[in-house]
């Protein structure tokens, strides 16, 4: 099984997923595959997840979903 992207359920907060999903222009099932670790999101979704939960205000980018190293840093856990 994969591995939930406990990361990405702090970014959303107190959203719900379908709240998440609909601010990130996505499906919730699209969605919620990705935050459990089920899919990895396309470029494309990456980007909507970013702008939609507006990873800047916490120093991430779309990027982070395809940037292994950055998971294993302390400085990632930081941030988020």
């Amino acid at each position: 099984m994969a591995a939930k992207l406990e990361w990405l359920v702090k970014l959303r907060g107190e959203l719900t997923q379908e709240q998440a999903a609909e601010k990130c222009e996505m499906s919730r099932s699209a969605y919620a595959n990705i935050e459990s670790g089920n899919r990895v999101p396309s470029v494309e979704m990456a980007m909507k997840i970013d702008a939609g939960l507006e990873f800047k205000k916490h120093g991430l980018d779309w990027t982070v979903f395809f940037d292994q190293k950055r998971f294993e840093t302390k400085l990632f856990k930081e941030v988020i």
